[in-house]
């Protein structure tokens, strides 16, 4: 079957056969539409399997599977793709199916190793972790020389690992192009007058939005002088794990939203950081196996607990079971009592110039911290503002369980009440607060 794609010349190169095709820029740069318009040129010429992916998708909604849609249409080409609740099929078999990353398990995962073609399209929020399990699982194609990932994206800070990996750093042979509204040459006038007022108004946003141009910082973002000061301290940076020290967990708890946590020892007056996790739809047993499988020493203190949780713990697990749980693997935990997320906030930037974070084994959550920003002010008028809940707001709720266990001494409360107590487990303890 031939079909005539029209796309700009510079994107000709996806209609040839490349392991990674990457395409990045500003608003209006056709990235989304053309690389639609060429898979499915490409899916009527031999039956193709092509994951649609993003890190989150939580409905079909939030997948390209629209945008698809209205290509087929644009194309005329109904009769061959049949358009499905949740996936789009071809008369020659090919299939496009469509996932969120952050929420498939790894034996999901396993099975797009026979995938053909992968794009992973809005990319520039997709974690070091997304990436390091996605790409090694693209590997055989039964359909084409090689299997392929295609990226799309709109940069944002210039330390996202997408940026680093795949236009800072491009794999051997990656075909990176960056493209912008003057490569549309189907920019409406509505969009043309929209961006040259931005040009003239706001020549800093403008950049950023529509020349694809990065961010140091993201605009809003609560921690933004914290870490600033952090990277010009060289605070981020290699925290080796010292055996000589235990190490605590600090807590933030979910199921379908994340789990995160940070692994914390202290030094003197320093709180290195030296690791971070982060997972979803796990139980509380899969997350103590983490802690296990990492190999660290943990604290066994009751005032200083290998495991801390968020005052509304109660509330997210089985208590009861859960306690047992850990008091069987040997942690001790505290759970702390209610605390307002301001005065949380204020503890976190209180503590942050003591704060040292591995920049390896943290990276990931790392970047979260960089996008936790204010939320919208209310429409009441009233100048308080909220932090944004979102993904991002889970490792800094995490770190600010941390920043709030060494602000405020553990409470003398029954054992059955607030601390889980194990059998004693040997080694040294030296504590937070």
């Amino acid at each position: 079957m031939q079909v005539n794609v029209e796309i700009p010349e510079k994107l000709v190169f996806l209609l040839k056969p490349n392991r990674y095709k990457i395409l990045y820029g500003g608003r209006d740069g056709v990235k989304s539409w053309s690389i639609a318009r060429t898979l499915l040129a490409l899916g009527t010429q031999k039956p193709l399997r092509i994951l649609c992916a993003r890190e989150t998708q939580q409905s079909i909604r939030e997948s390209v599977h629209q945008l698809l849609s209205d290509q087929i249409k644009g194309l005329h080409l109904e009769e061959f793709y049949k358009v499905l609740d949740f996936t789009i099929r071809g008369k020659n078999g090919t299939e496009f199916i469509f996932a969120g990353l952050r929420n498939l398990s790894v034996a999901q995962l396993k099975s797009f190793e026979g995938l053909d073609i992968c794009w992973v399209e809005e990319a520039a929020n997709v974690p070091r972790k997304s990436w390091q399990t996605l790409i090694p699982t693209i590997r055989k194609s039964k359909n084409l020389p090689q299997s392929e990932i295609w990226v799309s994206f709109n940069p944002e800070l210039a330390t996202d690992d997408t940026y680093l990996r795949f236009v800072v750093n491009p794999p051997d042979g990656a075909i990176v192009c960056k493209t912008s509204y003057r490569d549309n040459a189907w920019l409406s006038q509505e969009s043309a007058d929209e961006i040259a007022y931005l040009q003239r108004t706001d020549p800093d946003t403008f950049q950023h939005v529509y020349e694809g141009s990065t961010r140091s910082t993201l605009e809003g973002a609560i921690y933004k002088a914290e870490i600033m000061a952090a990277e010009g301290a060289g605070r981020i940076c290699a925290v080796p794990y010292d055996a000589s020290l235990p190490v605590r967990t600090f807590w933030d708890l979910g199921w379908s939203d994340l789990v995160c946590i940070w692994f914390a020892q202290r030094a003197g007056f320093q709180y290195r950081i030296i690791d971070y996790h982060e997972d979803n739809f796990q139980s509380s047993d899969h997350y103590l196996q983490v802690l296990q499988k990492k190999g660290y020493t943990y604290s066994a203190s009751m005032e200083a607990p290998a495991i801390t949780w968020p005052w509304d713990a109660a509330t997210k697990m089985n208590r009861e079971s859960t306690e047992q749980s850990i008091r069987g693997k040997g942690f001790t935990l505290r759970i702390l009592d209610q605390s307002s997320k301001a005065g949380g906030i204020d503890a976190v930037r209180r503590i942050f110039p003591q704060l040292y974070f591995d920049a390896d084994k943290c990276a990931d959550g790392i970047a979260r911290l960089r996008r936790y920003q204010w939320g919208p002010l209310p429409a009441t008028g009233q100048l308080k503002r909220e932090p944004l809940h979102d993904i991002n707001s889970h490792p800094a709720d995490a770190l600010r369980t941390m920043a709030v266990s060494i602000h405020e001494p553990a409470k003398k409360l029954k054992a059955e009440q607030r601390i889980v107590q194990p059998p004693r487990l040997p080694g040294a303890y030296v504590p937070f607060g």
